[in-house]
């Protein structure tokens, strides 16, 4: 018998995209953590060497500098943060929580919102630098000096990793809210007992109803004697009173 409520055994397919695409995530996010980390050091020489010959004070450069290792390292923990917040609720969707599912969702919201965020300051950033006053001719100056301190590669990089973050997080909250995967994280519910099988007949028994007219139903067997009657008694190895023992067999 089949039970139509009942929950598949197997995983879907898509709760194991869904789990694929937040390890590779998570493994890409770890990646750019490391490598944003590695490039610190460069651009703050280059920042260094580029605001020399600037109008800007040496308090303002030491202070651009603290800015950035503060900003950069502070993006570097929480992008980790959130690599290992990937990796736990994927752990979360391979052991059929829902309450995983759930915060995959939330995640895949505030993601959404991070990447498109970023995407729009790294275009700002381009489109329309910093302008201040003419009193502060010198911190402009020194803005725009970090501007080009990064490498060639900083600002593709980040572009492509933002839209791809946006992208992943878009197709993980898909696969999540497709039918199969609704049918994975439904509340289990008891299936009933399988009943018991029925007693086989004892061999004597046989209906009553097929009796011949007149007659009575059988008595089923005993082990016991029948009234009167001496129990029978056991054999044994001695030889009966008065009978002769008998000889053993010749060798």
């Amino acid at each position: 018998m089949s039970y139509p409520d009942q929950v598949p055994a197997r995983r879907p397919a898509a709760v194991t995209t869904a789990v694929t695409l937040l390890g590779l995530m998570a493994l890409a996010a770890g990646v750019y953590a490391v490598t944003t980390l590695l490039a610190l050091g460069g651009t703050i020489d280059r920042f260094r060497v580029a605001a020399a010959g600037t109008a800007a004070d040496p308090g303002d450069v030491d202070g651009v500098v603290r800015l950035l290792r503060f900003s950069t390292i502070g993006a570097a923990v929480l992008t980790v943060l959130v690599a290992l917040l990937l990796v736990g609720l994927a752990g979360g969707l391979l052991a059929r929580r829902r309450a995983a599912r759930i915060g995959i969702w939330a995640v895949c919201g505030l993601g959404l919102l991070a990447g498109g965020c970023a995407l729009v300051a790294l275009v700002g950033q381009r489109a329309r630098p910093l302008r201040l006053g003419a009193g502060d001719r010198g911190v402009a100056d020194l803005f725009g000096t970090l501007d080009d301190a990064y490498p060639s590669w900083w600002l593709p990089v980040n572009g492509a990793v933002s839209v791809a973050q946006a992208l992943g997080y878009l197709a993980v909250a898909g696969l999540l809210m497709l039918p199969p995967a609704n049918a994975w994280f439904a509340t289990r519910r008891s299936v009933p007992p399988a009943s018991a099988p029925p007693h086989p007949a004892a061999p004597w028994a046989y209906p009553v109803s097929d009796l011949p007219h007149g007659a009575a139903a059988p008595v089923p067997p005993t082990s016991e004697p029948p009234h009167g009657a001496a129990a029978p008694v056991p054999p044994t190895s001695e030889p009966p009173p008065g009978a002769a023992a008998s000889a053993p067999p010749p060798r």
